[in-house]
């Protein structure tokens, strides 16, 4: 058997490998604790659960959905944009249900990228962008995040030969790995920026409403023209715990929307319509169960970085999502220290180098884990791997 050669250029997904090494520990008898992947360990709100069993009895949410997603789970999200963002949208033509907005993020590149097309894509950043780009036969254009930029990118450094070369830039804010966040300042120069070059903004939001200390990120969506460069991803998952259910949206850009729908009219037949139900719930029903997790999350955010700081690692106090962008001790990399961890204290995080060359100085911690487990963790990291991240120690 061969493989198509698009394949010998994608790395085995992360997390992936990550669930294969954690899987053998356990099979030798070892108490894993997992604080690598971004899954909430908090359960979905009761009223969306029963929102999907009342719709799940109902025979005619048994049959094929509509391929753009329900009329009424469009017009939920174009509510919940209206009140969360101010921002206005036709759930005809600007809105278009998607199997989890990884899905819609992944399939995004086959719609806009010819073959050797290039695409923006930040490093270190969520790796399906890349992957997604190469599955398109595109090429990815790693652009630099740095955290003395606050972990968002230089426009002005992009090259102007690649800048008129790019078909896509993705954008993610509040960002997956690093947490960092983004004003809407910032995203006025990115629409600017996408304008002068003939530029689609795919902007994931999928962290808009994980966030602490009363900030509250603000949508692409927002920032002036948004609507004529790009289009904006989010999902429920993070929002309402429901990362099984799989259900996310696209909107924005009423072409950029309808080609992605195109493509997913010849690929997939939408999403079982009692799950859209339960979103529809979830968008226009009580959000006081978001706030009640966020503010676990907050709480355990404020814990963790406390403990890790105490066992000399020099962890940030991020405002929102529910990661830890960690620099790693002198003497290691990410790898490295991640495989210490591992071995040391039985402690699964996810190496930087997972998210692009620039993330190899850093781990990833998620704060997805009950707070038992947590404590447990920082125990071992201090009892174990602490002295190796103190001054003179390895």
């Amino acid at each position: 058997m061969e493989i198509a050669r698009r394949m010998r250029s994608i790395p085995p997904y992360l997390f992936a490998d990550l669930d294969r090494k954690r899987a053998a520990l356990r099979a030798k008898g070892v108490d894993v604790i997992n604080i690598a992947i971004g899954d909430p360990d908090l359960p979905t709100p009761p009223h969306i659960i029963a929102a999907l069993t009342e719709a799940a009895r109902n025979p005619a949410t048994h049959v094929y959905p509509p391929y753009e997603g329900t009329a009424e789970f469009r017009q939920a999200v174009a509510g919940w944009y209206a009140r969360r963002f101010g921002v206005s949208l036709d759930p005809d033509r600007e809105v278009l249900a998607l199997i989890g907005s990884k899905e819609g993020l992944a399939h995004i590149p086959w719609v806009f990228v010819d073959p050797g097309d290039v695409v923006l894509v930040s490093d270190p950043g969520y790796p399906v962008y890349r992957t997604a780009t190469l599955m398109a036969e595109g090429t990815p254009y790693p652009v630099p995040l740095r955290p003395e930029d606050g972990w968002r990118p230089d426009l002005g450094a992009i090259p102007e030969e690649i800048a008129r070369r790019a078909k896509v830039f993705f954008l993610n804010y509040p960002n997956n790995p690093t947490a960092a966040v983004a004003d809407l300042a910032f995203f006025n120069d990115v629409a600017d920026f996408a304008r002068r070059h003939g530029i689609l903004v795919v902007h994931d939001n999928t962290y808009s409403e994980i966030a602490y200390d009363g900030f509250r990120p603000p949508s692409f969506l927002e920032a002036r023209g948004a609507k004529e460069v790009g289009i904006e991803l989010h999902s429920l998952s993070k929002t309402y715990c429901m990362t099984g259910w799989r259900l996310g949206f696209a909107v924005g850009n009423p072409e950029a929307v309808g080609a992605l729908g195109t493509l997913k009219t010849n690929i997939d037949s939408g999403q079982f319509t009692a799950i859209q139900a339960a979103g529809v719930a979830a968008l226009t029903g009580p959000q006081q169960a978001v706030r009640e997790r966020v503010a676990v999350w907050e709480a355990r955010r404020n814990a963790v970085v406390r403990g890790l700081r105490a066992a000399g690692l020099d962890a940030p106090m991020p405002r929102a999502t529910f990661y830890l962008w960690i620099p790693v001790p002198g003497g290691y990399d990410s790898v490295s220290f991640a495989a210490h961890l591992l071995e040391a204290a039985g402690v699964v995080v996810a190496p930087g180098i997972g998210y692009g060359q620039r993330g190899s100085g850093h781990i990833r911690i998620s704060l997805t884990a009950p707070d038992d487990r947590f404590a447990e963790a920082i125990r071992r990291i201090g009892d174990r791997v602490g002295a190796a991240a103190r001054p003179g120690g390895r």
